[in-house]
């Protein structure tokens, strides 16, 4: 595997060639482009492989976690869907892996019997404190040579071009 310095490299020279050929390619945003996706394929590699001892995947465990992080420890299928970012299809898929695996329960909602609701069990619960100390040293090392100014202005940085993806995808929510 190339270390990220030639990797980089790589990158670089070759968008620097396709803005050559054209001449219009706004090769900073395009830079930017294939550096958070290199970056995010990176730390998502490096999570899978975390996870994968436990028998989960990044979007198994990002269901878990907002279960978990959810003021009742429970959740719908829809509202994990909108904020997993996951087909409804997908989402069965996760709620069965994660039902059979003892990580949550699957009921019918006390308030309403037509809505499904998950939520956290003890053994989910175990395992969440049980995956994330170990990720944390990674995280820390990742951002080690950012200043705190550094990480809030990337914070911010990213929160804005979030919502600018979001108005390409959704016409009603322009900035």
């Amino acid at each position: 595997m190339k270390r990220m310095p030639e990797c980089l490299a790589h990158m670089d020279e070759g968008i620097g060639r396709v803005g050559e050929i054209f001449p219009d390619l706004p090769v900073q945003e395009v830079v930017l482009t294939r550096l958070l996706l290199l970056v995010g394929g990176t730390l998502l590699g490096e999570l899978e492989r975390n996870l994968k001892p436990h028998g989960l995947n990044d979007s198994d465990f990002r269901t878990l976690m907002m279960i978990y992080s959810s003021p009742s420890g429970s959740a719908t299928p829809s509202e994990l869907c909108e904020y997993a970012q996951q087909s409804a299809t997908n989402m069965t898929r996760i709620a069965n892996v994660l039902v059979k695996a003892g990580l949550i329960t699957r009921a019918t909602s006390a308030e309403d019997r037509r809505r499904i609701v998950l939520s956290i069990t003890p053994a989910g619960k175990r395992l969440v404190r049980k995956i994330l100390p170990p990720l944390f040293p990674n995280v820390h090392r990742a951002f080690a040579t950012l200043s705190a100014t550094d990480k809030r202005a990337l914070d911010r940085l990213l929160r804005q071009i979030a919502v600018n993806i979001d108005s390409l995808t959704q016409p009603d929510a322009r900035p």
